[in-house]
């Protein structure tokens, strides 16, 4: 990780960063972040009102792209107000600033969802701090990955206030991130005990997951989410099976 201490930043924060594989992002970065996030998340996956309750516990909030229909657009302007009043309240919104994830380190054209909160922050008088992060993985598919993840800190004093001004953000954002993203050339793990004991159990759940989430990015972060909840139960199951084994052999 380089300049990890700049997670420690007070007061507002609108935390711009790469998007390359999907919920895994975002669950990294709030695993490691010692402050309160709150994300802004695609649109589409609040529709269902179960998930929609469950990501709003998570402190999420949803966008709308053009694609997922033209109709839900102006439901964004309350997104975006919700955020200004969480920097208003010295919090951080982290935003994916690419609007879209690829499993690539290649820098997608950005949209306009930061320039627009930092607008209308900047129109209240709310000028947080802007940092970026760089994320980078060795592998999208792998069992087990080198991370890294890069920050800095960006002070933007001038109010956008017009277009140009947007598009002279995004570009200054997009010259620093591409800059941040460095893609681990090892995967920071060795195949010791542990990669032998859960491989019986990996290798069934890797083709599941992969079964479902075929043509999509999603497959990365499902495998994750999979193994993070199930992985439990496995070990509980070896263990009593060695207990019994053993209480039977005496």
């Amino acid at each position: 990780m380089k300049n990890a201490e700049l997670m420690n930043t007070k007061g507002p924060v609108l935390l711009v960063v790469n998007h390359p594989d999907s919920f895994l992002d975002a669950v990294i970065i709030g695993a490691l972040y010692p402050r309160k996030i709150n994300y802004l998340a695609r649109g589409d996956v609040f529709r269902n009102p179960v998930f929609g309750f469950l990501l709003r516990q998570l402190n999420m909030l949803p966008v709308f792209r053009q694609r997922e229909g033209k109709e839900h657009l102006h439901l964004n302007a309350n997104t975006f107000q919700k955020a200004v009043e969480c920097l208003r309240n010295d919090g951080i919104v982290l935003i994916f600033i690419e609007g879209i994830c690829l499993n690539t380190h290649e820098l997608q054209p950005f949209k306009k969802g930061a320039s627009r909160i930092l607008e209308s922050a900047h129109a209240e008088g709310i000028f947080p701090i802007v940092q970026i992060a760089g994320i980078g993985y060795s592998s999208f598919t792998a069992f087990g990955k080198g991370i890294h993840l890069a920050f800095e800190n960006l002070s933007w004093p001038t109010p956008i206030v017009e277009a140009t001004d947007r598009v002279r953000f995004n570009a200054v954002v997009f010259e620093k991130m591409e800059r941040l993203i460095k893609v681990p050339e090892h995967p920071g793990f060795t195949k010791g005990f542990l990669y032998y004991f859960a491989l019986p159990f990996y290798v069934p759940v890797r083709a599941f997951a992969a079964a479902k989430t075929k043509d999509s990015v999603f497959y990365d972060s499902v495998l994750f989410a999979l193994l993070l909840f199930t992985f439990p139960v496995y070990v509980a199951l070896v263990v009593t099976i060695v207990l019994k084994v053993k209480l039977i052999l005496g």
